[in-house]
């Protein structure tokens, strides 16, 4: 069992709306059902009645509303109560990054910062709504992730501060086989369907993949054949000649060489940044000495130039959270 199940189904108990409570938890209707029935499974009862509409609780859900209420409020306070009462660990940093950075990445990045540091990191991987409330919560002291211009990463820019730490790109793979046999170009020429390799709905690479497509002109006549939350799932499934994955050239370089080629020009891709996420008015000695690393000395400006923040939507009640 989950936290989350806990929290989406007192989501759909106050708003009576499958909707309006999978938009409040920042997750498509379809992963938010899912979890919905994974929490009916493990608790082996209905929980909802899906026959009426407005949505109301069962019976059952009527009992165990009060009870799951009760369950995550004292798992809250125990979190709380243990990190009080925990032993500080002066030189360790908390840190969340998508798993892809973490297996491409992190290794290479954690001996260049360390090299003249003596630290020691608990990393958390998640997708970046996930990543982002860590952050904001204090549950993590760092944040890496990639951002784009056009659909920037950065919740509360009054209150985090980044650095941009690599750079990376966003682009169309497919394996030489699967470009041979199809003959396969972007623009599509041709009637065939493009087989495409796609992230699920929820994911923030699945918003740069229709803006990508969107500001091409459009990709015709195609047909998903997967989607999932990772780029290390899309990657092997284009090497093994599934179909088109847009994926960071980070990820890439990890396949095999040859395994990928990359297709259409530069309209067809977009330029991401890494950066390095944190509080400012966090002064945790290890997070600051970090910080220095990642930045090169550098003082950071006072406040970030204003852009919509699209990248990351808090979900409105989230208990902890401004």
């Amino acid at each position: 069992m989950e936290i989350r199940w806990l929290q989406d189904f007192l989501a759909v108990a106050e708003t009576g709306n499958f909707t309006r409570a999978a938009e409040q938890r920042n997750a498509s209707q379809a992963a938010f059902s899912r979890r919905i029935q994974q929490l009916e499974a493990w608790v082996g009862a209905a929980l909802i009645d899906r026959s009426i509409i407005p949505t109301r609780l069962t019976p059952a859900g009527e009992h165990f509303r009060e009870t799951a209420g009760k369950i995550l409020a004292e798992i809250l306070d125990a979190r709380a109560e243990m990190r009080q009462g925990a032993p500080s660990r002066p030189d360790h940093v908390r840190i969340a990054v998508p798993f892809a950075l973490a297996t491409a990445c992190l290794p290479s990045w954690w001996a260049q910062w360390t090299r003249d540091l003596r630290l020691t990191c608990e990393i958390a991987t998640g997708n970046v709504h996930d990543l982002a409330i860590g952050l904001l919560s204090g549950a993590t002291e760092l944040m890496i992730c990639w951002t784009s211009a056009q659909q920037p990463v950065h919740p509360e820019p009054q209150r985090i501060e980044s650095v941009e730490i690599d750079r990376d790109r966003l682009r169309p793979y497919a394996s030489p086989g699967l470009v041979a046999r199809m003959g396969l170009t972007l623009p599509r020429q041709g009637d065939k369907p493009v087989p495409l390799l796609m992230y699920s709905r929820s994911v923030y690479f699945a918003r740069l993949v229709d803006l990508i497509i969107e500001t091409a002109g459009g990709i015709g006549k195609h047909t998903r054949i997967i989607e999932t939350d990772m780029s290390d799932i899309l990657r092997d499934m284009a090497m093994a000649g599934h179909g088109i994955a847009w994926l960071p050239e980070s990820t890439v370089k990890r396949a095999p060489p040859g395994a990928l080629v990359p297709l259409g020009d530069d309209l067809w891709s977009l330029p991401l940044s890494i950066v390095a996420l944190k509080d400012r008015n966090l002064e945790k000695p290890a997070v600051v000495r970090l910080w220095q690393v990642l930045t090169g000395g550098r003082q950071q400006p006072a406040s970030l130039p204003s852009r919509p923040q699209t990248g990351f939507v808090r979900p409105r009640g989230m208990p902890g959270l401004p």
